[in-house]
């Protein structure tokens, strides 16, 4: 007798990361024994849009009508991108389970006096827009159970990425980067590394007027600063131990700013603008490096906007000779994808009861199904 075949799974997963450079948009089929990337894409921003965003996400520019707006434009701006996706991909919206849609973080307070983490989006005007279900506050039901909300890739590297042989590490080079540590027989561990792209961007387009120093180009044609390096790396957070998070309001550009004021009053030399954006690449690697060699890995393989800077993965290379550094290709998944494939598995695992999240990253108390479920 011939096995029917598994029924079809497709999910749709929109993740808008700290780097604020647009919406990416995967459909991924969880039906076969490996999750399939069936179609993606990335859709820029509108300018205004991505200004109003980049102002929200600063302490002390909060003003509720003009977040009210902003929200609204991001659901019509994530609806956009579905469309767009269903219709390179030619599958009809009624084949689609659900949307698992991360929303835009614009404040993420892990240690404030009530621990919160606020994500925008508009999630039932998303549904009525694309007429598809959709899995969203993802990280607030964590953060009830004594959890950070965050990281929350990890459960999805560990159920795509690991092992039985071989230690892992999946390193994310968003805005934020984070690591997951995936070793054979051991309980998963991962956290917030510290910054990833958001300084090398912030000063980018302060200093060169774009959006990103593309393949670190901008970085090259600089000199690294030591002592402006010692003093970045002083930072309290980097000395912490897991469960830990953190986000763009905290390392944005006043903090590196007061970081140079700093220097100048102690030594009476202010960098060259290129020579600060060669020294935030090795500042980045170094912090990475500095959480990964806490563990014994052999192999790392990142995914994230960072995986198209060569300067900053020449950094941890240079930093961690003892690991093998690779892109997630080489474990079957496109690194520009990975974590909005993750948010398209968190709709699945909301809909197959299975958790979400991993207490020993986040800090919650228990396993938990993560998410709300918003209908058309």
């Amino acid at each position: 007798m011939t096995a029917e075949p598994a029924a079809e799974a497709l999910y749709i997963g929109i993740m808008s990361g700290t780097s604020l450079d647009g919406v990416d948009v995967v459909l991924v089929d969880f039906s076969p024994a490996y999750p399939t990337l069936i179609h993606s894409l990335c859709l820029p921003y509108p300018a205004e849009l991505k200004a109003e965003l980049a102002l929200l996400a600063q302490p002390g520019s909060n003003e509720i009508e003009r977040l009210g707006l902003a929200e609204a434009d991001l659901a019509h701006c994530y609806a956009d991108a579905v469309q767009l996706l269903l219709q390179q991909s030619d599958i009809d919206r009624s084949r689609i389970r659900a949307i698992g849609c991360h929303g835009q973080t614009i404040r993420h307070r892990p240690n404030a006096r009530q621990p919160f983490s606020y994500q925008i989006g508009d999630q039932h005007r998303l549904a009525m827009l694309t007429q598809i279900p959709v899995i969203a506050d993802f990280r607030r039901k964590d953060i009830a159970y004594g959890g950070q909300g965050a990281p929350l890739v990890p459960a999805f590297h560990q159920a795509i990425f690991a092992s039985q042989e071989q230690g892992r590490c999946i390193l994310n080079i968003g805005g934020i980067a984070n690591i997951t540590l995936l070793l054979p027989h051991q309980p998963i561990q991962g956290f917030d590394t510290g910054p990833g792209n958001c300084l090398l961007d912030n000063w980018m387009e302060l200093h060169q007027g774009k959006a990103y120093d593309a393949n670190g180009a901008y970085a090259a044609s600089g000199q690294l600063d030591a002592a402006l390096l010692g003093l970045l790396l002083s930072d309290a957070y980097f000395h912490q131990t897991g469960p830990k998070s953190t986000g763009r309001e905290y390392f944005q550009l006043n903090w590196l700013q007061q970081q140079l004021k700093q220097l100048q009053a102690a030594t009476g030399n202010m960098p060259a603008p290129a020579d600060v954006q060669r020294t935030l690449s090795r500042f980045t690697a170094g912090t990475i490096a500095l959480a990964v060699s806490r563990f014994v890995v052999s192999e790392i393989y990142v995914c994230g906007g960072g995986v198209h800077n060569a300067v900053l993965l020449q950094d941890l290379a240079e930093l961690l000779p003892q690991c093998q550094i690779k892109t997630t290709e080489a474990l079957g998944v496109h690194p520009d994808w990975v974590e909005a494939m993750a948010f398209a598995w968190l709709a699945y695992a909301f809909e197959q009861q299975i958790p979400g999240n991993v207490p020993a990253v986040t800090g919650a108390c228990q396993p938990l199904v993560l998410g709300v479920r918003y209908t058309p």
